[in-house]
């Protein structure tokens, strides 16, 4: 942008589409960095021109995901990016890793332009609406995996799997000690659903699970990742969110459920409440050696602690290094 250029800060429309339009003129540059500082990310076995394509065709998706802060799976890029993921036959965990560095190669690009650099009024809203736009290519690039799909999704709630999020987890954790922002991890456990099986049958529990997931998945934002992490047990991973907003977060999904979830025995059209214990692990600064594992063994011993107070219950505990979850209570 020359110097006589201008346009409104405040305006998150135009400044999104700028960023854009940006990252679309350096996809090229951007791919090249990503790939000469990463040692191929997990890429070797593509051959150069086959990984330039991919790489650039997620710049393009992680660009239309800044502008328009929505996905849409009929748009030629996303099937163009399909097509490529299909044929590179890469794991999950390596195009997450693409992704992050896509992401600090874009941010990098941007950096040392002179209407978004490092030290612009607008960095600020820039660095997060790329690195929120990455997440969501994440996503889509989990449902682009359809030959992994047990692998990625949950069959009985549609929810990401336990692995995804560890995946995701991992990723923020690298993102919060690069800048400093702290995130949450939420787990919601259904309460008593042994003795629901029990009482209702095996197939009142699969219903309950099946409610309870959907609650989850409708309640948090699309850039927060909701997986199905045991049998009644679901992990929500908060990015760039507040001890308080965290807390309230999870008070509110334990409200809705309990208000709501009334569900009935099909065979005696008896009524049977539904509750859940939910714990929070609040992430200020991770330390060094911070592994998701042990994050969320932490936030299931916070579990473990509501459920022990009384069930249907928010319990809070703040990262600790290398401490194990407690055992599971149901």
């Amino acid at each position: 942008m020359s110097s006589t250029d201008t346009y409104d800060v405040t305006d998150p429309v135009e400044l999104r589409t700028r960023i854009a339009r940006a990252l679309e003129k350096r996809a090229t540059a951007i791919a090249d960095d990503a790939v000469a500082v990463s040692a191929f990310a997990g890429m070797d076995d593509l051959d150069a021109s086959d990984r330039t394509r991919l790489l650039e065709a997620i710049v393009r998706v992680l660009s239309h995901a800044v502008r328009e802060t929505t996905r849409d799976s009929r748009s030629t890029d996303i099937i163009d990016l399909r097509q490529l993921v299909q044929n590179s036959a890469l794991g999950i965990r390596t195009i997450f890793s693409v992704v992050h560095l896509l992401e600090r190669s874009a941010l990098g690009e941007l950096a040392v332009d002179d209407s978004f650099g490092t030290t612009s009024e607008t960095w600020p809203a820039v660095s997060q609406a790329v690195r929120r736009a990455s997440f969501d290519v994440c996503a889509t690039l989990c449902e682009l995996r359809d030959q992994q799909r047990s692998e990625t999704t949950d069959a009985m709630t549609g929810l990401h799997t336990r692995e995804v999020l560890l995946i995701a987890l991992d990723k923020e954790i690298q993102r919060a000690e690069r800048f400093s922002h702290s995130f949450a991890l939420i787990v919601i456990d259904i309460d008593r659903l042994s003795e629901i099986n029990a009482a209702h049958g095996q197939g009142a529990g699969d219903f309950v699970i099946e409610r309870v997931g959907i609650v989850v998945r409708n309640y948090f934002r699309e850039t927060d990742w909701v997986a199905r992490t045991a049998g009644g047990a679901f992990g929500v991973l908060l990015p760039e969110t507040s001890r308080a907003d965290a807390q309230q977060l999870a008070n509110r999904v334990r409200i809705v459920v309990e208000e709501r979830l009334h569900l009935s025995d099909y065979r005696s059209d008896d009524q049977f409440p539904v509750t859940v214990s939910i714990g929070v692990l609040v992430v200020d600064t991770p330390e060094r050696d911070a592994q998701a594992p042990d994050l969320l063994s932490q936030a299931e011993e916070a579990v473990g602690r509501a459920k022990q107070a009384g069930r249907n219950r928010v319990e809070s505990v703040d990262a600790a290094p290398g401490k194990a979850g407690a055992e599971r209570i149901d």
